[in-house]
């Protein structure tokens, strides 16, 4: 079969030796009894296949398991690089429509492989488009589908799997879609709920669909806002405080700027408790620990810290119910204090001229995170509402992505 991901089951003999050695530096196994193949559905699922130029990846086992495997038309071979963040990248020769990628994942009957998919108009910027886990029960080709978009370069980075942390496909394609009218010049991604749900967002952190509601009232812009709900218990995550939140897996490249626009509305009742409740955060890569960067309400105040807990407080202003508040924010981001930095324009003005301060954790990555996330102590109900997020390259691509403001 030439330039076709076969859609394929590879039936490993049980009782072979595991994936690598107890420390998780060997290669990976090769051992394969038996293959075989079936003559059904020798093309992947849901995906019309674009034929990449090239591909190249962020590194390989050291032992013949190299970027090219993933596009010879063998599930007997493979890429695999050692690590969480290992990514395999396809050149598409020019500028095309992408709306997926199919991946067939070696040994992925036996785990889960967690994984983001990146797209680039030059191979320098890259924005993420999708982010999951594979099935875990099959090594045919899964197809993972998004909106459709301009790319040049498709990028698909493993952030490990259920059993070790090595990236290994056997093969894979990006799928092509509608070519896309160009997007406002340095627009990188829109999360204004103009969609009229939460699909412009990854994911939810949410006890249930009430608590993160898209609504047509009130709104700062365009016809929906959202509205976020806390009461006292909300735990969907079962993790310290109580939340309700969306969260965009933005994972900014260390050294990458970029500028953020969204306006916050605190309901009237709002709880004035001295303790914290973040409205916005870009949390890091893992599961403990204060994020680098969180917009939060103490009291009657509104603050920006940078650096985690207990962080350097950069911004401070007098907490305002029921209204709109308007931020800008301009950010550089890394964990070098010399080299990161944070800029804030609010309701219009230049609040924190530029900062230099590391923006993010050593060895990780950030993700935008909304919504409401408190302390558990506190009992009254609180509702924030956010609209209007856009995230681009320059202040002029965010003010100028936006609605008409109400």
């Amino acid at each position: 079969m030439k330039k076709t991901l076969l859609l394929v089951e590879t039936l490993f003999v049980l009782g072979a030796a595991g994936c690598g050695a107890p420390d998780g530096t060997l290669p990976e196994d090769e051992t394969q009894s038996s293959l075989r193949t079936s003559d059904e559905g020798l093309t992947a699922s849901g995906c019309t296949q674009l034929t990449p130029s090239s591909v190249k990846a962020s590194g390989d086992d050291g032992t013949g398991s190299v970027a090219a495997n993933a596009l010879d038309d063998q599930l007997t071979t493979r890429w695999s690089s050692l690590g969480k963040g290992q990514w395999l990248d396809f050149d598409l020769g020019s500028t095309k429509g992408v709306s997926g990628m199919s991946v067939a994942w070696h040994q992925g009957n036996t785990r889960v492989n967690t994984f983001t998919i990146s797209v680039s108009p030059d191979g320098i910027t890259y924005t993420p488009v999708y982010s999951g886990k594979s099935k875990g029960t099959t090594t045919a080709a899964e197809t993972y589908t998004f909106t459709s978009v301009n790319a040049r370069r498709v990028r698909v980075t493993v952030q490990g799997n259920t059993v070790n942390d090595w990236a290994s496909i056997a093969e894979a394609r990006p799928c092509s879609g509608a070519t896309t009218s160009p997007t406002p010049s340095g627009i990188v991604w829109k999360g204004d709920f103009e969609s009229g749900d939460r699909s412009q967002w990854d994911g939810t952190q949410m006890v249930s669909a009430d608590r993160l509601q898209v609504i047509p009232s009130p709104v700062r812009e365009g016809g929906y806002a959202l509205k976020a709900t806390v009461r006292q218990g909300d735990d969907p995550i079962n993790a310290s405080g109580n939340r309700n939140e969306l969260f965009k897996q933005t994972k900014e490249a260390t050294g990458s700027e970029y500028w953020y626009r969204w306006s916050t509305r605190f309901a009237a009742d709002f709880p004035s408790v001295k303790t914290w409740q973040l409205f916005t955060q870009w949390h890091h890569d893992g599961c403990c620990g204060s994020p680098p960067v969180e917009f939060y309400v103490y009291g009657e105040e509104m603050r920006l810290n940078i650096g985690g807990s207990p962080g350097t407080i950069v911004w401070t202003t007098p907490l305002v119910r029921n209204t709109w508040h308007d931020f800008i924010f301009h950010v550089k981001w890394s964990p070098n204090s010399s080299v990161g930095f944070v800029e804030l324009y609010y309701d219009g003005k230049l609040v924190l001229p530029k900062r230099n301060i590391a923006t993010q954790y050593s060895g990780s990555l950030n993700y935008l995170k909304i919504g409401l996330y408190r302390n558990d102590t506190i009992a009254p109900v609180g509702v924030v509402y956010h609209d209007g997020w856009v995230m681009g390259r320059t202040k002029e691509d965010v003010l100028n992505a936006n609605y008409q403001l109400k």
